[in-house]
């Protein structure tokens, strides 16, 4: 028992490493900022506006993520078929290319020359310089964090359990919504998480394609290049503060529902 107790002690001991790495520049950052400016610059409607539009954009994408990516994520968890590293593969390549080439490539395919771009703009809607921009600039970088998230949420509930469902009479959407996606909820939230989360923080593909109107990442470059750190730094502050706070919210919430569901 001592033994596996200074084992695992041992392994925390080296993975802290990367939490202090963590905390200590995030530390600096709240200790050495001018708390004057943080709470007059909370009460700028340019910033409270930007932080507003970096949330709800990203929850945008986020949303018709889920729409589309989970039907997606069930096909790859529950399909072995021929070409699937490759399809895997092409969903994964938001994570690896560089953000501002996201960001052109997200521009030159919706570009109102473009065929995408010219039949949004018939429709009466902008996709540069827009939130639809940012919208679509966040779904592009995000589309990885849920489906694979969601892939492997669906890998862990077990196939029988829908096929006795089947067996007994239940149609594929019942035994999809009653049995599958409550099995798979907490992945499925945490995808939900990482996803927004990318969108929010998401700077290189939305100053390509929508500088304007601004986001809190933008803003906070656009203050940085025009005054310089004192005044970047305060809204860096208050978008740390706003997305630590919906993290904690979010996963307590999760981890509350599932205690509640295992005292059930």
């Amino acid at each position: 028992m001592d033994r596996k107790f200074r084992e695992r002690w041992f392994m925390l001991l080296m993975g802290s490493f990367l939490v202090v790495y963590i905390i200590w520049p995030l530390a600096g950052m709240f200790f050495r900022a001018d708390w004057g400016l943080v709470v007059s610059t909370s009460r700028d409607s340019v910033v409270v506006g930007a932080l507003w539009r970096s949330i709800w954009t990203a929850a945008a994408a986020t949303g018709i993520i889920a729409i589309f990516g989970t039907p997606l994520a069930y096909f790859l968890a529950r399909q072995d078929f021929k070409g699937r590293s490759v399809l895997e593969a092409v969903i994964d390549v938001p994570i690896m290319v560089p953000h501002t080439v996201a960001g052109i490539a997200v521009l030159m395919a919706f570009s109102p020359k473009a065929p995408a771009g010219a039949m949004l703009v018939k429709a009466g809607l902008s996709p540069v310089n827009s939130h639809l921009g940012i919208i679509l600039a966040c779904m592009f970088v995000s589309i990885p964090f849920y489906v694979d998230a969601a892939r492997d949420a669906f890998h862990g509930v077990s196939p029988r359990l829908e096929n006795v469902s089947r067996t007994l009479g239940a149609s594929f959407p019942h035994v999809f919504f009653r049995i599958t996606l409550p099995l798979a909820k907490r992945g499925l939230v945490s995808g939900l998480i990482m996803s927004w989360a990318r969108g929010v923080s998401e700077f290189g593909a939305i100053v390509i394609i929508a500088y304007h109107p601004m986001v809190a990442p933008t803003l906070i470059y656009d203050r940085f290049a025009t005054f310089g750190l004192k005044y970047s730094t305060p809204i860096a502050v208050q978008l740390i503060l706003v997305c630590l706070g919906m993290f904690v919210v979010l996963r307590v919430l999760v981890s509350g529902k599932r205690r509640d569901g295992a005292g059930s």
